[in-house]
């Protein structure tokens, strides 16, 4: 079954206490890290990760591009991020396809489960980021905690000594 996750930014932003104190010194640093941690998520769960941002009151035409193989999408003029959400949900929605939407916004929790899509809340979207980040870095540590030279574990201190003269050249 192929997953999709739709993310309102500027909500999880709001959401998050970490974004929340950034935004109000670097909104753009806050959209940043945002960016860069969904998608560390996107790679290691698997799931197609959409972010959208609010550009409700900003004229143009809206754009979309990828950033780190993240799907990053600003609305059009006069368009709301639940609006562009609803949207791409109904364009989604399929056989074999399983999609949830981030955001804590209630009214759009119940609009989207309408839709048939699956709701989380900003909180839990971050423990599931935070146990993503623990998995992938107990998978790595113990290959760098490993021994590099399993061979040396097995000499003397006698025949440590004696190599560690020779390379020396005594």
């Amino acid at each position: 079954m192929e997953e999709f996750l739709i993310v309102d930014g500027y909500n999880i932003i709001g959401a998050w206490p970490e974004l929340s104190k950034l935004k109000d010194t670097d909104l753009e640093g806050a959209r940043d890290k945002l960016i860069h941690m969904l998608a560390e998520y996107q790679s290691y769960s698997g799931m197609k990760v959409y972010l959208v941002f609010d550009a409700y009151m900003v004229p143009g035409l809206g754009k979309k591009y990828v950033q780190s193989k993240l799907n990053v999408l600003y609305t059009k003029e006069k368009e709301t991020a639940d609006e562009r959400i609803e949207r791409l949900v109904t364009n989604l929605m399929g056989r074999r396809k399983q999609i949830y939407v981030a955001t804590s916004d209630m009214i759009e929790q119940h609009v989207i489960f309408g839709k048939g899509a699956l709701r989380l809340p900003a909180g839990e979207l971050l423990i599931k980021i935070k146990q993503n980040r623990k998995e992938v870095r107990d998978r790595i540590q113990p290959e760098t905690t490993a021994k590099r030279n399993p061979f040396e574990g097995k000499l003397s201190n006698e025949l440590k000594a004696q190599f560690e003269r020779w390379r020396r050249g005594e």
